[in-house]
């Protein structure tokens, strides 16, 4: 006497060949579901440990797989890549075209410009000697030929301390007494 083992305590040997094959089948769509998930997290997230962690998600049959689809980013890192160095090249396609945009608050600014005149935040300094802008990277002015940081300021003169006493009282004294300094 053979005992037959059936799933799901079915007798029926087609029946049982039938379910036997949609187990077979969802295991196999399971499995596939996992590597695509794991695939397609490696191509989207470039942090190793949230692609492991969407490869264990999925383990959960179907529902993990369904879950990552929902929270996945919703671009590949080569798009994303991609994109920003499009970007770049734009940027520096209008910066070519003289197409300048203030740092600070991107209003559109002309390359002589010393403040933004929107935000009013200096932008470039001006030449000591003949005042056009100048590009913080230049040793010298390509105007006028002055090096830039040679010419200084004109020296500020000290101020003088008064060595007698105020002949008004400062808030806080009395005519008679000064102030001094230091507070004390």
């Amino acid at each position: 006497m053979l005992l037959e083992l059936g799933a799901f305590g079915i007798k029926n040997n087609t029946i049982s060949l039938v379910v036997d094959l949609v187990i077979l089948f969802l295991v196999v769509m399971w499995l596939a579901l996992v590597y695509w998930t794991y695939a397609d997290a490696r191509r989207r997230i470039a942090d190793p440990l949230l692609v492991g962690c969407a490869t264990a998600a999925s383990l959960f049959p179907f529902v993990g797989t369904i879950v990552y689809m929902i929270v996945r980013p919703p671009e590949y890192l080569d798009d994303v890549r991609e994109r920003e160095l499009e970007m770049q090249a734009a940027e520096a396609r209008l910066a070519e075209l003289g197409y300048h945009l203030c740092p600070h608050c991107d209003y559109e600014v002309e390359k002589e410009f010393l403040r933004c005149p929107n935000c009013l935040r200096k932008l470039k300094d001006p030449c000591k000697a003949c005042g056009k802008p100048l590009d913080p990277a230049w040793k010298i002015c390509p105007f006028c030929e002055t090096e830039v940081g040679t010419i200084t300021a004109s020296p500020r003169r000290a101020r003088r301390r008064r060595d007698t006493p105020s002949e008004y009282p400062v808030a806080g004294t009395t005519a008679g007494e000064t102030s001094t300094p230091s507070g004390s």
